[in-house]
């Protein structure tokens, strides 16, 4: 994923500094924040076909390593259950590669914003909750993932 990401955000930097140019950074901003959320929502629901609609916690969690993989991501998991999921990322490779091709003032909307859009796409039972993120200047991104599995999906 990580790989994925990299080229994805390799053409995005030229589609945002064209667009700063022209419309300057705050429409750019959106046009980006925009794009990669129905980007996010379109994945996700490709993964929730690849389960048979059978999604729940557990599959969103078994999908865990697609963005793990390579160490893309250090975490230490703190609760993992049938209705919550709660990790902290203490490092992640994600915010680094976007830093380093100089897209770090838009690296949340390429990445972070994903995280709870993706919920969207995938099942709308699971949330996501975050109060910080590395890429934004935390010393961690705290995940916390809850699945209501009453509520009509």
């Amino acid at each position: 994923m990580l790989e994925r990401r990299r080229i994805e955000a390799a053409i995005l930097k030229h589609v945002y500094d064209t667009l700063k140019e022209s419309h300057g950074p705050e429409a750019a901003k959106k046009a980006i924040a925009d794009a990669v959320r129905r980007s996010a929502v379109e994945q996700a629901g490709q993964f929730a076909a690849a389960v048979g609609g059978k999604t729940s916690l557990k599959t969103f969690i078994d999908r865990q390593e697609l963005w793990t993989r390579g160490g893309a991501l250090e975490r230490e998991v703190i609760e993992a259950s049938d209705t919550r999921y709660r990790f902290n990322v203490t490092r992640c490779k994600y915010a680094e590669m976007y830093r380093d091709m100089g897209l770090g003032e838009i690296g949340h909307l390429l990445s972070c914003q994903r995280d709870g859009t993706f919920c969207e796409g995938y099942d709308k039972r699971l949330k996501l909750k975050r109060t910080q993120t590395i890429m934004q200047g935390a010393t961690h991104c705290d995940f916390d993932y809850t699945y209501d599995k009453d509520a009509e999906a």
